[in-house]
């Protein structure tokens, strides 16, 4: 049995392209290959076809004076959104017809979904193991928080991060026998102590319930996911005022094992675009709305209780860390730290 399905979820064809011709869609493990049939009239704008952000690998000129577009390219080379869900990935993207510039809308647009199930040998990294960084939290679950290395292969071996550059915390919950569950980082801050104190200075970074407040200012985003039960949060460092008399800083974060099938406003991971001046939800972009509320407020009055069904929430201490300056050399230390209350 294959591992792996296509689904075309939408069509969306305007008058100007409403024969622009056949597709047919085959997915693989890790690439897709399309075969796109265009009219005759279409043929001289055949490099105005895409797939994401991808040309035609090849074409040919058919008989009947059609033409076939060839799209052959691993899914991640055409800017394709990957996303876990349960035991497979999906992979979106969409073909488009665009006879002017990339600043104007396409004239023919075609999403379709790819779907392969996750090989377990290969998708879960190499640092991801028990017993590095690790505590045990409520309900048998087990959550980590750590500094990554530059190519996020491994725990960094040091603490010090140079100003303006990227610092990947990788976030993460071990589920044991429990059942499965979304990782989501609802809050973060980064403070001078690791406990955050009633009158101390300090930096949101997640709020609002899991929008990321850093994407809006800086190139700070949560990076696709590699499997649903972690997060990666490439946060870019910035200069802070408190570090002038204690240059220690540490990431508090308040993590979130959640209920898979029930995302909403107030369990969610948001990027802020500032391409479209809006805010994107990480595991289904298809599902923004949830993200409406960032810029306002994402927290609303349930009934006691109510959440405690769906959900397990932990507070974690990453640090302490230093946010170095460019020129000064950044030594190693042995271990990263992460401290979990």
């Amino acid at each position: 049995m294959k591992n792996y399905v296509c689904m075309i979820v939408l069509a969306v064809i305007a008058s100007a392209a409403a024969n622009a011709g056949d597709i047919k869609i085959d997915c693989s493990k890790d690439s897709v290959n399309i075969t796109w049939t265009i009219p005759a009239e279409f043929i001289p704008l055949a490099t105005r076809f895409f797939l994401g952000s991808c040309s035609p690998s090849d074409f040919a000129i058919l008989q009947s004076g059609e033409a076939e577009l060839y799209f052959n390219h691993k899914y991640m080379d055409c800017s394709s959104r990957r996303r876990p869900k349960g035991k497979r990935v999906v992979y979106q993207n969409e073909l488009t017809y665009r006879p002017k510039a990339r600043n104007h809308p396409a004239d023919f647009t075609y999403p379709f979904e790819c779907y392969s199930h996750r090989d377990q040998n290969t998708w879960i990294p190499k640092f991801h193991r028990p017993g590095m960084g690790v505590a045990e939290g409520h309900g048998n679950l087990i959550f980590h928080l750590a500094l990554l290395n530059e190519d996020l292969s491994a725990i960094s071996t040091s603490n010090e991060v140079p100003l303006g550059s990227m610092m990947p915390i990788w976030a993460a919950v071990e589920q044991k026998d429990h059942q499965p569950m979304l990782l989501l980082i609802d809050e973060c801050v980064a403070a001078a102590t690791p406990e955050l104190q009633p009158a101390g200075q300090y930096y949101p970074l997640v709020g609002n319930q899991g929008c990321l407040l850093a994407s809006t200012w800086g190139n700070s985003k949560f990076l696709p996911r590699y499997h649903s039960s972690a997060m990666v949060l490439n946060l870019q460092t910035f200069k802070l005022a408190f570090t002038d008399e204690l240059p220690q800083v540490y990431i508090n974060c308040k993590l979130v094992a959640w209920d898979p099938e029930a995302l909403s406003k107030e369990r969610k991971a948001c990027n802020y675009v500032k391409e479209t001046g809006s805010w994107e939800l990480l595991d289904d972009p298809s599902q923004s709305h949830l993200c409406s509320c960032c810029d306002s407020s994402c927290k609303y009055r349930h009934k006691r209780g109510a959440d405690k069904s769906r959900g397990i929430a932990q507070n974690v201490v990453l640090g302490p860390l230093r946010f170095v300056n460019p020129a000064d050399k950044v030594g190693p230390r042995s271990t990263s730290s992460s401290d979990l209350k």
